[in-house]
């Protein structure tokens, strides 16, 4: 867990300027605007959001193919586990 904070500190504070490229809608309005702020501003939030969510589907991607194997193998022994269980119970 504690790589993961790492990861996604080290991601937000690794942003490079052109991330902040200019949309065509800012560049309509006056450069210390409060329109031009918000268009900005909105620029920045909507990038961060879909990096965002691109970390956290990597993720759990990476997460799904690591871990199925140890998956499988607690399904097992949980089979066998009820199985024992229930030559106990039975008998």
């Amino acid at each position: 867990m504690r790589i993961f904070y790492y990861l996604v500190i080290h991601v937000f504070l690794t942003l490079h300027t052109s991330s902040y490229a200019d949309n065509s809608n800012c560049k309509n309005f006056k450069k210390f605007s409060v329109e031009y702020f918000k268009c900005k501003g909105n620029l920045v939030k909507d990038k961060t959001i879909s990096a965002g969510q691109n970390i956290i589907k990597d993720t759990k991607d990476y997460q799904d193919k690591e871990w199925s194997e140890e998956k499988e193998k607690m399904k097992k022994v949980k089979e066998k586990i009820d199985k024992a269980k229930n030559k106990v119970l039975n008998k």
